[in-house]
């Protein structure tokens, strides 16, 4: 998933920066919002990557007892 977000960031800076180029808010618009859409889905793995490492080492944690 943090690739998507990485794709998402790179297709909206290109919306953005055809946005400035032609003149068009929308695509900037557009751009800016695909931009801040792939930052959310990369922080969103980054959290999903970290529960599963606080689970994984609890449940060992657990085991050993």
């Amino acid at each position: 998933m943090a690739d998507k977000g990485k794709m998402d960031q790179a297709k909206g800076k290109a919306k953005e920066a055809v946005g400035k180029v032609t003149g068009n808010d929308r695509m900037k618009t557009e751009g800016k919002m695909d931009q801040a859409k792939g930052k959310t889905k990369e922080a969103l793995s980054e959290a999903e990557e970290r529960a599963r490492g606080i689970q994984d080492s609890l449940r060992g944690k657990r085991d050993k007892t």
